[in-house]
């Protein structure tokens, strides 16, 4: 793993400043979908779960609601794209990422980083090999390579038999490959690139780096 200066300080501060401007300037749209998510459906407007983060050690991620209350408790972790628990106000969230914006709140305090590897749930940490868990040395992220690569994540386990092997078998295995490269070649301008990807993939809903060709459904 790098140990250069912007890993061991650099990146936290441009985690913090991210944080707090994104915070700040999205603060009327995070005021807007709070009030559509508690009018539209049952619930608390914040949906919060036990995560693996850095270290393996457990903390609560922040998301927008985005399906029905008590969905956790009736289905798999995994979601897949017309899944029945997602709200209709959940659809338009999840299609858009923007239930995933209060995690700039985990971020803030320490728990995240905005560019790192996904959290998963301690029931697919179980699964990692020994050189898997080497993703727990760096803080959770917002988003990351896989990310982009499987933006359409959902429609790929919507299209499988078994969504749940194809899961375990192939995404997170390459999902894990990926952040495993992310980790050795970690920089400023690797993480800046990132960030500015996943701004652009949400502007123009770009799939062409959904990796579908190696993945059998």
């Amino acid at each position: 793993m790098t140990t250069n200066f912007y890993f061991r300080h650099g990146k936290r501060w441009l985690d913090v400043v991210g944080a707090v401007v994104g915070l700040v300037v999205l603060s009327p749209l995070l005021l807007v979908i709070g009030v559509a998510v508690r009018v539209t459906s049952r619930g608390p407007v914040l949906f919060r779960q036990s995560r693996v983060g850095l270290g393996g050690t457990p903390f609560v991620i922040l998301k927008f609601r985005s399906m029905t209350q008590g969905a956790e408790k009736m289905g798999p972790g995994i979601t897949r794209e017309k899944d029945p628990r997602i709200t209709k106000i959940g659809v338009f969230l999840r299609k858009w990422k923007l239930d995933e914006l209060p995690q700039l709140v985990n971020v803030l305090r320490g728990d995240m980083s905005i560019v790192g590897p996904r959290p998963e749930l301690a029931q697919y940490v179980q699964h990692y090999t020994a050189q898997q868990r080497q993703v727990l040395s760096v803080r959770p992220g917002i988003t990351d390579l896989a990310s982009l690569r499987y933006r359409s994540e959902e429609a790929l386990l919507q299209a499988s038999n078994d969504p749940g092997r194809l899961y375990l078998e192939k995404i997170m295995p390459d999902k894990l490959t990926l952040n495993l490269q992310y980790i050795e070649s970690l920089s400023f301008i690797g993480d800046l690139t990132l960030i500015v990807l996943t701004l652009k993939s949400l502007v123009i809903r770009s799939t062409s780096g959904t990796n579908y060709g190696c993945l059998p459904v």
